[in-house]
């Protein structure tokens, strides 16, 4: 029997099966491997770790998916979120008010009168009283000044006398309001008169609207009320009758003392500054060539909070306002509509206009005038005598 054929059969059966086992597909995972990853920004970093052997290939579309199973990126956004509140919350911070400080509701707030009066020497001395050269604290400054104590018990009625501007190269402490001080002191009026700040010897600070001035004169009433009738230099004073009387400048910080202070019981104004602090400051322009312009140029509604003429309802004390018709340096008319609108407001004011006499009064008129506020602060200041 001839095998050669047969052989020949079996042998090309087997070449046949072996070819076609060479060519049979490839395995899932083989062909899993050969596809090349399509993520993009997020997903491209979420590509560089082995995705997990059950997870399928994302489909086209979805390739922003896997960035949101990163745990990183929600985490981000909750810290940006957080910045940014503390962020808001820091711009909601109040802006400081530029006239702290300065506005009548502070002055009014504020506390007055720390620390004492100090005498330094005795000035002189006359049958009806005695001078004394003194000094007090006001808000860390050291102001100087005189006081005129009558002869006597006491204890004696409190006047507060304010000078007007004098350049403070020209200024001295026995100024020419010395003379108004002592007809207080011969009527039986405790006098006490400060040199303000900025005039000397009194030391020097900022005075924005003089301000400052009304609350060297407002610590000074402080004094009296912490130490009058005790031990001391105020021995002799009484520390609730207590009057103001200013000239002037010392006028106009006389309306902002009463304004702040209800406590003060009479006031006299002469000659005075207006109550509305742009009509002083366009008149002071005027006076000193074109300066003051930083006070001209606060808004309105601020110069409104700093202005007495804002607040004149506020005022208790009743008023003696004296002017003269001819005074050359601060118009008569600032007088006059003062005494309207306080008669309006329903306060109690009376009103002297004078003529023939400059801003400071001389002569006869002059002696009217101190006739007039001593009357004036006896029938306020002093109790009525009993029959």
């Amino acid at each position: 029997m001839n095998h050669r054929p047969m052989a020949l059969v079996t042998l090309c059966l087997l070449l046949f099966i072996a070819g076609c086992a060479r060519v049979s597909p490839a395995s899932p995972a083989a062909a899993r491997a050969t596809v090349p990853p399509t993520r993009e920004g997020a997903g491209a970093r979420a590509s560089a770790e082995p995705p997990a052997a059950s997870s399928p290939s994302p489909a086209a579309g979805d390739t922003d998916t896997p960035a949101l199973t990163g745990t990183p990126v929600p985490t981000a956004t909750a810290t940006a979120t957080a910045t940014a509140t503390r962020t808001a919350t820091a711009t909601a911070t109040p802006t400081p008010d530029p006239y702290a400080g300065l506005t009548i509701d502070d002055l009014t707030a504020r506390p007055y009168g720390q620390g004492e009066i100090t005498v330094i020497q005795e000035l002189a001395a006359e049958a009806a009283f005695r001078r004394y050269l003194i000094t007090y604290p006001s808000d860390g400054l050291t102001i100087h000044g005189f006081m005129n104590v009558p002869t006597g018990e006491g204890p004696f009625p409190v006047v507060v006398v304010l000078h007007g501007y004098i350049p403070p190269e020209q200024y001295s402490t026995l100024a020419y309001t010395t003379r108004y001080a002592d007809a207080l002191a011969r009527a039986g009026y405790v006098a006490l008169h400060p040199n303000l700040r900025n005039f000397p010897p009194s030391d020097e600070a900022l005075d924005r609207f003089r301000v400052g001035g009304a609350i060297d004169a407002l610590n000074l009433v402080g004094l009296v009320r912490r130490h009058g009738g005790q031990p001391g230099p105020l021995k002799q004073a009484d520390a609730e009758r207590i009057g103001m009387w200013g000239h002037s400048m010392g006028g106009g910080i006389t309306i902002r003392a009463i304004t702040v202070d209800a406590g003060i019981k009479a006031a006299v104004l002469y000659g005075s500054m207006n109550a509305d602090e742009r009509t002083n400051y366009e008149q002071r322009r005027v006076w000193s060539g074109g300066s003051h312009i930083e006070e001209l140029a606060v808004p309105d509604a601020d110069l409104a909070r700093i202005s007495p003429a804002t607040y004149l309802d506020r005022i208790v004390a009743p008023v003696s306002i004296h002017h003269s018709e001819d005074d050359g340096t601060v118009p008569v008319e600032w007088s006059e509509e003062l005494c309207a609108r306080l008669e309006e407001l329903g306060k109690e004011v009376e009103c002297f206009f004078y003529s023939g006499v400059p801003h400071t009064f001389n002569g006869p008129l002059d002696r009217t005038f101190m006739e007039r506020y001593v009357a004036f602060f006896d029938r306020h200041l002093k109790p009525a005598e009993t029959s």
